[in-house]
């Protein structure tokens, strides 16, 4: 993984590290059970941003490696690994 996107990904991490306990924090104060809902929706969706960031990179460092490196069994791992990904994130 580059730098700037481990970098944009830790930092992405810790903030969503700090939602989740403030979800835990409503859940044991009480609060009002739609409140609580909106947040883990804003939770699912930040999770999902660091996803598609992690498979940019991926895409644009390891398949494009694979691609140029002329290696057909490579190159079929690669986009078998992506295939395999995306299938089970749409779940």
């Amino acid at each position: 993984m580059r730098k700037d996107i481990k970098a944009s990904c830790q930092k992405r991490l810790s903030r969503i590290e700090g939602q989740v306990r403030g979800l835990s924090k409503m859940v044991e104060e009480d609060r009002y059970c739609i409140d609580i809902v909106t947040q883990i929706s804003a939770v699912r969706a930040a999770l999902r941003r660091v996803e598609e960031e992690v498979l940019k990179d991926h895409v644009s460092h390891c398949v494009e490696h694979a691609i140029a490196s002329g290696d057909k069994t490579d190159q079929r791992q690669k986009i078998a690994e992506l295939m395999a990904v995306i299938g089970r994130s749409d779940r």
